[in-house]
């Protein structure tokens, strides 16, 4: 237990908690079982809900207001494990990250190494006949006695606890089996003929009529304990693994910033720096919080948040989010949300919440590693009596249950689900999509539409600059440069835009005299000498100047497309079309692509009119367009497609989209979008890239498939090889290792996981 926690003593002095959500770490946990136990054990007390997950070694709690954690805590003990609630959500997963070594890992590592140096002679000897000197069996007494009574400890130990406590798990059978295996061997030494001097040992796979005691099976004591310890400290390593993205977002913060008070810099610890304080972020450093840029320009990469590689430009006045670098300039930002409050907090919340749950494919093995441990005792001891009364010596009937016994544990199938969604969920925060949980991973294996949201999904949701056309003679730098100046001086969102583009092309604007706004018309100003004005038809038509042809036709055309487009005047001619309009991302056609690629039907749905609806489906290729709907209707409209029979996906980003974000079967919303779109989603996607929602699906769905495939692997050689072992048809230490190669395999094949690329 971490200094961090509180023990049970401290939290029944602590009284009634006022919470519905309890969090408790659950210490002790050696298999599913033990997790389905604690989960039985909770759930027993009235009105509360329970989920233990064996992977992150948590139980989530739900529970009325007002219920006595000290309880739920006493309850979890009276089990035979630990429970403890972290004193500050913060402060464990710091403490994780750090390079403090885990004292559990630690231990199972010199107890591995113990049991190796030890049995690798003992398994040695009674393979190979001919290291099987004068006494040798004695020779293998005195190294197998400490692998099963010091490097078994644990097993058996947890096995004690367990039985005091009327259950038994995964430990009770290594324990059981081991203690067999070196008891039986014992009795064979001392009492039978298996100490006799010059006694050899044959190594077979099979198991043949013999006298039992005239054998002895120290190397299946020795070896399983071997086996089952490189597979629990090969299972342990890769859990804190899995877990490895996860801690690696909570590091991402920075622990210092300087703040600016009485107009010198101090530098205080992060924790201490309170909303509205301005601090200052020099190149190269990290933003500590999020905040909003008071002073200063620069490039902020974000790439450890939204996995976007491109810096982008913030100035006076933009948003800024902690943890990101700052990659140019100095900064100076105050601070707008801190501690829990940022997005870098929320998004860790999001993750975490998605690693500690369970998807409904995880519960079904959860029902079955319940049972699985007094079935399998069962099994072994059914073993036992059929061999017997069929005739068989003790020894080769005792091989067939001990067998029975160390092939059958379920490790594997409570590890099948939460190694998983460890790797995905975390690998998923490092590219920037936040999975709710896991139950998210099985609707996006159903999707058949995805429903896009246009403002701010497939477009960029700001006015562009999108096309200049010059008259005759009129060169369209010197159009934009004149055109830009005049529009600068404007708030208005279109001339915003125009003075943009003017300044990305042509690069610093002149100054403007005597400017002023004609509300409904456009501007007029003086730019280098010349009387400009930028705006509608009307505006011309006051000063009774005509608009030629090529240009009349270029406004149509951008009207007819749905663009708003704005003519350009000086000197008592007109010079020019400039168009604007909310342009659509670079990313979206490809975006759209992917979607199809994976089988889903995009549809645009949108508010905006059927022209300019069809232009943006048009550009990006998608087919189908669902127009002028009012924010009302958008959930009307996805629920009439689920009425239809179809699966349906939607991405959004705006208030107007969360009631059909929350109705669809698989909500996504753009995370530089609103906190409702977000709260009312199922994945959020931190980038404003739409590519990153088919990114998400991928993720989710080989996430979804490892899980399916941990499960068939642990499902079908539990199935497959207890049959062989109660046969006799697998010697005891090979279903040792074995066993302990499924738990390995099924971690390995989770952390394959964090070889996901982004196709961004």
């Amino acid at each position: 237990m971490s200094g961090t926690e509180l023990s049970s003593t401290e939290l029944a002095g602590a009284g009634l908690v006022d919470a519905r959500d309890i969090e408790l770490e659950i210490g002790g946990m050696t298999c599913a079982s033990c997790a389905m136990r604690i989960e039985k054990k909770l759930n027993k007390i009235d009105g509360v809900t329970a989920s233990v997950n064996y992977a992150t070694e948590k139980a989530r709690v739900s529970a009325p207001a007002g219920v006595d954690v000290a309880a739920l805590i006493a309850e979890v003990e009276k089990t035979g494990y630990t429970a403890a609630v972290p004193a500050k959500k913060a402060e464990p997963a710091r403490d994780a990250v750090g390079e403090a070594p885990d004292a559990e890992l630690t231990g199972l590592r010199q107890r591995l190494i113990g049991s190796i140096v030890l049995s690798v002679p003992v398994i040695a000897m009674a393979m190979i006949p001919a290291l099987q000197f004068t006494y040798w069996q004695w020779a293998s007494l005195v190294l197998a006695a400490p692998v099963v009574v010091w490097a078994a400890w644990p097993f058996h130990k947890a096995a004690w606890t367990n039985l005091r406590h009327g259950a038994a798990t995964m430990d009770t059978l290594v324990s059981v089996g081991t203690l067999a295996a070196l008891l039986w061997s014992v009795y064979a030494l001392f009492l039978g003929t298996a100490g006799m001097p010059g006694m050899t040992h044959p190594f077979e796979l099979t198991v043949a009529p013999s006298d039992g005691a005239a054998n002895i099976y120290l190397e299946v004591a020795a070896g399983v304990t071997m086996f089952v310890l490189a597979g629990r400290y090969f299972e342990k390593r890769s859990k804190r693994q899995a877990g490895a993205a996860m801690r690696a977002l909570l590091e991402l913060g920075a622990k210092e910033v300087a703040v600016l008070r009485g107009g010198s810099e101090t530098l205080i610890s992060i924790d201490d720096l309170a909303v509205g304080d301005e601090f200052v972020v020099r190149p190269g450093e990290k933003i500590a919080t999020d905040g909003v840029v008071v002073d200063g320009t620069s490039a902020v990469d974000a790439s450890m948040l939204t996995g976007e590689s491109v810096p982008v430009e913030v100035a006076a006045g933009d948003a800024v989010v902690g943890a990101t670098v700052n990659a140019g300039g100095r900064l100076i930002v105050r601070a707008t949300r801190i501690g829990a409050d940022t997005q870098l907090a929320q998004m860790a919340k999001l993750v975490e919440d998605a690693q500690s749950g369970k998807a409904e494919v995880q519960r079904l093995a959860d029902r079955v590693s319940g049972i699985f441990v007094p079935i399998v005792i069962a099994i072994a001891v059914a073993t036992l009596g059929a061999w017997l009364g069929a005739g068989f010596p003790a020894a080769a009937a005792f091989t067939a249950a001990v067998a029975v016994l160390i092939i059958a544990c379920p490790c594997a199938l409570g590890l099948a689900t939460p190694t998983a969604l460890l790797v995905g969920t975390g690998r998923g925060a490092q590219l920037g999509i936040l999975i709710k949980g896991p139950e998210v991973l099985e609707s996006t294996k159903k999707v058949d539409t995805i429903v896009l949201d246009k403002t701010g999904t497939v477009t960029t949701g700001k006015m562009t600059l999108l096309g200049v056309t010059a008259a005759d003679g009129v060169d369209e730098d010197e159009l934009l440069r004149i055109a830009g100046a005049i529009e600068d001086a404007s708030e208005h969102p279109i001339a915003q835009a125009i003075a943009k583009g003017a300044t990305e092309r042509v690069g610093a604007l002149p100054a403007v005299e005597s400017f002023v706004n004609i509300e409904g018309k456009g501007v007029q100003g003086i730019v280098d000498g010349h009387l400009v004005l930028v705006g509608r038809d009307s505006l011309l038509d006051e000063w009774a100047i005509e608009t030629p042809r090529e240009l009349t036709a270029a406004k149509a055309e951008a009207e007819n497309a749905g663009q708003t487009a704005v003519l350009v005047a000086w000197d008592g001619r007109a010079r020019g079309v400039l168009v604007v309009a909310d342009a659509v991302k670079a990313t979206s056609a490809e975006a759209i692509a992917q979607f199809v690629s994976l089988g889903l039907t995009p549809i645009l749905l949108t508010g905006d009119n059927e022209t300019v609806a069809r232009r943006v489906a048009a550009q990006v290729g998608i087919e189908r367009v669902i127009a002028e709907v009012l924010p009302q209707q958008k959930l009307e409209v996805i629920a009439q497609l689920q009425a239809e029979g179809s699966v349906v996906a939607m991405v959004g980003d705006g208030v107007n989209d969360a009631a059909a974000l929350a109705q669809a079967d698989l909500g996504l919303a753009m995370g530089t979008g609103t906190d409702a779109a977000i709260e009312a989603a199922d994945l959020t996607l931190v980038r404003g890239d739409l590519r990153s929602a088919a990114d998400a699906i991928r993720l989710s769905r080989r996430t979804l498939g490892t899980i399916k495939v941990n499960l068939f692997w642990a499902f079908a050689y539990n199935v497959a090889a207890i049959p062989l072992a109660a046969l006799g048809l697998l010697n005891p230490m090979l279903a040792g290792a074995a066993m302990a190669f499924s738990s390995v395999f099924v971690v390995s094949n989770s952390l394959r996981l964090r070889g996901f690329r982004s196709r961004a």
